[in-house]
């Protein structure tokens, strides 16, 4: 069954091409959308009046960690972080450590839930649970599909708990992409020694995948490198050959040298960039200097808003990057050029999100840059389509539970903030 939308008005997202119209909108992954001018109610399964309303095509997330869900709010670390390696060791491994399976499965539905409150329907997400991680790419990918977020999942590889843990991530990276479509995620160059880095590479071919790696988030990922390995973390990912495939995805990138730079650009890896996770742990800012176009955008599990992430992306791009407008909303969206040259499903042009702004001043195909950036924002949207199915309504979830996921996620949190303090 379709969906139609009435007195639209919409938003070319390549052009900015602004039309008043009627869309038709079929359900499917592979279904379409029609601009028409009239139409026939019968047949439809919702209509929805769209007059004030701008419809675009919807959001994807480039980079996400579901683990994260049930941090917000939590107490002090044991000892208080003095450098980016504790940030890690006393908050977020040691999170990550105490998650079980209802606390992953709270973090996903949650998750998943703001991230189409906000208008995404496609995510992209690195997972780590130590201790709960056979089973643990399926259960999010139950989570994702309940609610009708569309999703590209890994599990964060590492050795830092072990040569059992880091056989255990391989063998259920593997048993994921058997039958999904996924990445080989690993964590950092500096928790994954090279026996389990060239099992990652073996999957990476065997599957057509890619990699899915956090790359000098902090100066300490490259210190180690060069220490251990006497080369820099780019030239070493080069050479188990993680940048010859386009389904690769280097997260962070901040500090890199020339030569690392211009490796990264003539590969054909991605680059996603996560402002407000970067300035959070205080790791420096984020420059596209050299990386080429091959740029989108994340949110490092800090939130599920890309709209709030494009807005910071350009505002403390100001400070050392070269962002203009037009260069936020290019990364904003190159995440849909990756799905789609990578051919994953799940991100067609059946992705609608219907926002509710009513600025007080003209809006058009030549300023729409200019709201897109100082006006619209995640409290606009209304209505979220996700492959040709209502999905939010009116600012309401429509295919799971609200309030008792809430109420879920909120036992779990607690059950994982105390186990934390064991």
């Amino acid at each position: 069954m379709s969906i139609l939308l009435k007195n639209a008005t919409y938003i070319d997202w390549k052009t900015f091409e602004f039309k008043n119209t009627n869309i038709h909108v079929e359900e499917g992954l592979t279904g379409k959308i029609k601009l028409i001018d009239n139409y026939d109610l019968n047949g439809y399964k919702e209509v929805i009046d769209c007059k004030g309303k701008l419809v675009t095509k919807s959001f994807a997330v480039g980079h996400h960690h579901v683990y994260s869900a049930l941090a917000r709010g939590m107490g002090a670390p044991k000892k208080n972080p003095e450098n980016f390696y504790e940030i890690l060791k006393y908050i977020w491994w040691a999170l990550d450590k105490a998650l079980d399976k209802d606390m992953i499965e709270a973090s996903a539905l949650t998750t998943a839930m703001a991230c189409a409150r906000a208008g995404s329907t496609f995510v992209i997400d690195h997972h780590a649970s130590p201790n709960y991680i056979e089973g643990s790419l399926d259960l999010i990918a139950k989570a994702f599909d309940q609610v009708g977020i569309s999703h590209l999942l890994c599990y964060e590889i590492t050795g830092r708990d072990g040569e059992e843990k880091a056989a255990q991530g391989l063998a259920e990276t593997e048993n994921y992409l058997k039958t999904n479509q996924g990445l080989v995620g690993l964590h950092a160059s500096f928790t994954v020694d090279g026996k389990t880095m060239g099992e990652a590479a073996k999957l990476v071919e065997k599957y057509n995948s890619g990699v899915h790696i956090h790359v000098a988030e902090d100066q300490y990922d490259q210190w180690h490198c060069q220490d251990k390995y006497n080369k820099r973390v780019v030239e070493r990912l080069n050479e188990f050959g993680f940048l010859n495939f386009s389904k690769s995805l280097l997260i962070h990138c901040l500090h890199l040298n020339e030569k690392e730079r211009a490796t990264v650009k003539n590969s054909n890896a991605f680059v996603v960039q996560n402002m407000e996770s970067n300035l959070n742990n205080k790791v420096g800012y984020f420059s596209s200097k050299g990386l080429g176009d091959r740029i989108m955008l994340g949110t490092d599990g800090m939130h599920s808003d890309m709209l709030q992430s494009t807005k910071a992306s350009f505002f403390s791009g100001q400070i050392i990057d070269d962002i203009t407008y037009l260069e936020a909303y290019k990364r904003f969206r190159k995440v849909h050029e990756y799905i789609q040259k990578n051919h994953y499903d799940g991100d067609g042009e059946n992705n609608l999100v219907v926002l509710d702004y009513n600025s007080p001043t003209e809006i058009n195909s030549n300023n729409f840059l200019g709201h897109f950036i100082f006006g619209i924002n995640s409290n606009h949207v209304c209505d979220v389509i996700s492959n040709g199915k209502l999905i939010v309504k009116g600012r309401k979830i429509q295919t799971v539970n609200e309030s008792e996921i809430l109420d879920f996620s909120k036992e779990q949190s607690v059950k994982l903030w105390k186990k934390m303090q064991e």
